[in-house]
């Protein structure tokens, strides 16, 4: 499975922000870039997008809550 979120190798300087912060260890650090390593564990938090000082991380998705109905 492929991950939604996109990492640019050429904007990501190393930096481990992303690696340490990241709530399901989805993110390491492969040859000195920032890298999905584990899709399925991505809970689409977009912390890792919010934390990149470099704009290194894009999460080009909507998160949508909605309420469940009521007596169903």
């Amino acid at each position: 499975m492929a991950s939604i979120v996109e990492i640019s190798s050429e904007k990501c300087t190393g930096c481990g922000v992303c690696v340490i912060k990241c709530p399901t260890q989805a993110v390491a650090l492969v040859d000195g870039k920032a890298v999905i390593v584990r899709s399925k564990a991505c809970n689409y938090c977009t912390e890792c997008e919010t934390l990149c000082d470099f704009g290194a991380i894009r999460c080009p998705f909507e998160i949508i809550l909605v309420e469940p109905e009521v007596g169903k």
